[in-house]
């Protein structure tokens, strides 16, 4: 995170004692990134976070990779994901490679049992539909349609979804997910160019000390396994913390576009990046205002980077046939762009009402089996007249 963020009580100085009423110590973690040389945030637990009772058995939950070398132009019906009760298990894999894994889920049920910890990625989750809370030791984030929630690596976290009907996009990146360089001065602030701000930023809210023992179940993914831990004790269990380090949310709607007299390329439309690839947020905005502008986007090669486009709502002028919940793929080097017509019924067109979010890979991504279960396997044929 490029700023620096505290909730409940700590002591005046770190590594000192700092002591509960009855005169015990709180128990200090560190929670640090790149080992001790980037950012890191100190929590203060009422309980030591390593009492661990028993460990299950750890279960697979690697993708089967149906393409590993894909050159095609591909389509795939989001919304054709079934609903599942159970978060985890809602949680399909459909594009993946050693950079990121992209997936699709439609969770139903509140995460009563069990609590969750990406040990091995961080994670992007899209909220396309669904509200609730994101309960996690830094305390809770309201979520609704649009929001960005960003959870670092290492964050046990819960999902209290208000609804049975939950549409999300999640994305694991094996890298920390940032905002973009060149958004951010030398110190890490976001600069006046940038199409968001630390005012948009939706940070942990209403920590809830769990003073509790017991026996709590925390599920806790690396390298495509999930163990089942069961602590001793709550893991939400602190009474402070502070740092750069920790979960927030980023609402789609709160990105301020940047227009031009001529189409402005996706760069414009950057939400964050990562080692190989970036995400973008196309949102509403005005048109190009150049009198001769063409407002359809030109025909593109990706020479470097696999392009996936998953659309939200709203009406895509470049494209036919859009559905909410489609995701595309345009991989390396393919030449892709709008379908014939589309450029001449842009001219003269003053807005646009799309909402999507792109994420583009610059190593290419593997397609799963799970996804060409969902696949439009005519899409690539859509630019024929």
């Amino acid at each position: 995170m490029p700023f620096y963020h505290k909730s409940g009580q700590i002591p005046d100085k770190r590594h000192v004692q700092f002591r509960k009423p009855d005169g015990s110590l709180y128990a200090e973690q560190l929670l640090s990134t790149e080992g001790f040389s980037d950012n890191y945030s100190l929590a203060y637990h009422c309980h030591l976070p390593t009492l661990v009772k028993s460990i299950d058995e750890p279960y697979d939950v690697k993708p089967i990779v149906a393409i590993d070398r894909n050159i095609q132009h591909r389509s795939f019906k989001g919304f054709q994901v079934k609903p599942q009760a159970d978060y985890l298990k809602s949680r399909v894999a459909v594009l993946v490679n050693n950079d990121v894994c992209i997936y699709l889920a439609a969770p139903t049920q509140t995460m009563d049992d069990y609590f969750f910890k990406n040990s091995g990625a961080s994670e992007m989750i899209f909220i396309h539909e669904g509200e609730g809370l994101l309960k996690t030791m830094y305390g809770q984030i309201k979520f609704a349609y649009g929001d960005h929630l960003v959870i670092p690596k290492g964050t046990t976290y819960q999902f209290e979804f208000a609804t049975q009907n939950n549409r999300l996009l999640i994305m694991e990146s094996f890298s920390p997910i940032r905002f973009p360089k060149r958004y951010m001065s030398r110190s890490g602030q976001l600069l006046e160019h940038s199409p968001f701000c630390e005012r948009d930023i939706r940070v942990p809210e209403n920590l809830i000390t769990h003073d509790e023992e017991g026996d709590f179940l925390v599920k806790v993914k690396r390298d495509d396994l999930v163990t089942p831990f069961h602590y001793a004790t709550h893991p939400f269990d602190l009474i402070g913390w502070d740092g750069y380090h920790f979960p927030y949310a980023l609402s789609i709607h709160d990105f301020e576009p940047l227009t031009g007299r001529v189409h402005q390329p996706p760069t414009v439309h950057q939400t964050f990046e990562g080692h190989n690839y970036v995400t973008c947020a196309f949102v509403p905005r005005l048109y190009d205002y150049h009198p001769e502008a063409i407002p359809a986007p030109y025909n593109h090669s990706n020479v470097d980077s696999d392009e996936v486009l998953y659309y939200v709502d709203g009406e895509f002028m470049s494209r036919k046939h859009v559905e909410r919940g489609q995701m595309t793929l345009h991989p390396i080097g393919i030449p892709h762009g709008p379908h014939p017509g589309a450029v001449e019924k842009s001219i003269g067109k003053k807005e646009t009402r799309e909402l999507a979010v792109m994420i583009d890979t610059f190593k290419p991504l593997m397609i799963t089996q799970e996804a060409m279960e969902i696949e439009d396997k005519d899409y690539y044929l859509s630019w024929l007249d």
